[in-house]
C-alpha cells in the first residue's frame, strides 16, 4: 500500500538540526559519518514508503548503501533506471530536506514509479528532475557536470545482454554527468571470477572485474568495494539466473522454498570516483 502525504512533512528535529550546520560547499568533510547515517536513517523510515519495498531492506541495505556511498543532502544525485523507486522513496525526501536535487534517468517508462510518487507526495516534486538515459542526440539530457553522485542498482547486467550491449557507452555518459571529483556508486548482481563469462549475456549476474573494466574505460577511478549487499548463500548457477531468485521466483511454486530461503542475489557494491 503506498503511503501518500498531503502536505510537507519534515524529517525528525535531529535531522533537521544536522542539516542546519552544513551551511554549503562540501559537507562531505565536516559531517561526521554517524551524522550521515543518521539523516538517511531518517529517511529511510520516514513512513512514505511502498510496504514491498521496506520488507526488501534486508536484501538491499539502503541506510548504509548509501552512506557507504557518501550521498549528502546537499548533493545532486543521478539515479539510472529507477525501476519502481525503491530509491526515489528514499532519495527524493531526503535530498529535499537538504537542499540537494535528485535526476531519475530512463526511458520515459522506466520513469513511470518516480512520476508515480511525485504526483502522491506533491512536496516532494520541485527536487526532481527528469533526463533520458541512455541519451540520444534532442533528449533532455543532465547537463555535463553537474552531478556529485551517480547511483545505479542492478543495471548493468541489462547493458551487457542481448544482440548489441552498451555497458560502455552507458559508462561514458555516467562519466560525463559527475562533476570532477564526485562519486559512481554501483550494485550489482556478483558472478564469481571463476565463472563461464559468456554467463554475463545471459544470466543477469555479472563479474566484477567486467564491471571494473567498464568503469575505468569510461575514464573511472576505483576507490573501493563493501560486502554490505553479499549473500554467501547465493550460488548464481539457476536454471532462470538471477530471476530464479526473489523477488521475481521466475519458477513460480517449483522450489519455491528453497529459493526463498537463499533470498536476493548476491551482489558487489563498487565505488568510482572521476578524477579531479
Amino acid at each position: 500500500m503506498r503511503k501518500t502525504i498531503i502536505a510537507t512533512l519534515a524529517l525528525p528535529a535531529v535531522a533537521l538540526t544536522a542539516c542546519a550546520n552544513y551551511g554549503t560547499g562540501d559537507i562531505a568533510r565536516t559531517a561526521g559519518q554517524a551524522v550521515l547515517v543518521d539523516l538517511i536513517r531518517d529517511a529511510v523510515g520516514l513512513g512514505l514508503r511502498d510496504d514491498a519495498f521496506v520488507a526488501r531492506d534486508q536484501y538491499r541495505n539502503p541506510v548504509e548503501t548509501l552512506a557507504f556511498f557518501g550521498v549528502q543532502p546537499d548533493d545532486t544525485v543521478v539515479e539510472v533506471w529507477p525501476g519502481g523507486g525503491y530509491y526515489t522513496q528514499i532519495l527524493a525526501p531526503y535530498l529535499t530536506q537538504g537542499g540537494g536535487s535528485y535526476w531519475p534517468v530512463a526511458s520515459e517508462r522506466g520513469l513511470n514509479g518516480v512520476r508515480t510518487f511525485a504526483s502522491d507526495n506533491p512536496a516532494y516534486a520541485s527536487t526532481i528532475n527528469y533526463a533520458a538515459f541512455p541519451a540520444r542526440a534532442g533528449d533532455t539530457m543532465v547537463p555535463a557536470g553537474a552531478a556529485d553522485v551517480v547511483l545505479t542498482f542492478r543495471n548493468v547486467h541489462n547493458w551487457q545482454m542481448g544482440d548489441a550491449p552498451f555497458g560502455d557507452d552507458a559508462f561514458r555518459q555516467m562519466y560525463a554527468m559527475l562533476r570532477p571529483g564526485g562519486t559512481l556508486g554501483v550494485v550489482e548482481h556478483r558472478l564469481p571470477e571463476t565463472a563461464d563469462s559468456a554467463l554475463e549475456r545471459t544470466s543477469g549476474y555479472m563479474k566484477t572485474s567486467s564491471v571494473r573494466r567498464l568503469a575505468e574505460a569510461a575514464g573511472f577511478e576505483y576507490v573501493g568495494s563493501s560486502e554490505i549487499n553479499a549473500n554467501p548463500n547465493d550460488t548464481a548457477d539457476y536454471p532462470q539466473g538471477v530471476w530464479t531468485l526473489p523477488p521475481t521466483l521466475r519458477l513460480g511454486d517449483t522450489d519455491r522454498a528453497r529459493y526463498m530461503a537463499i533470498g536476493e542475489s548476491d551482489r558487489m557494491t563498487l565505488k568510482f570516483r572521476k578524477p579531479v
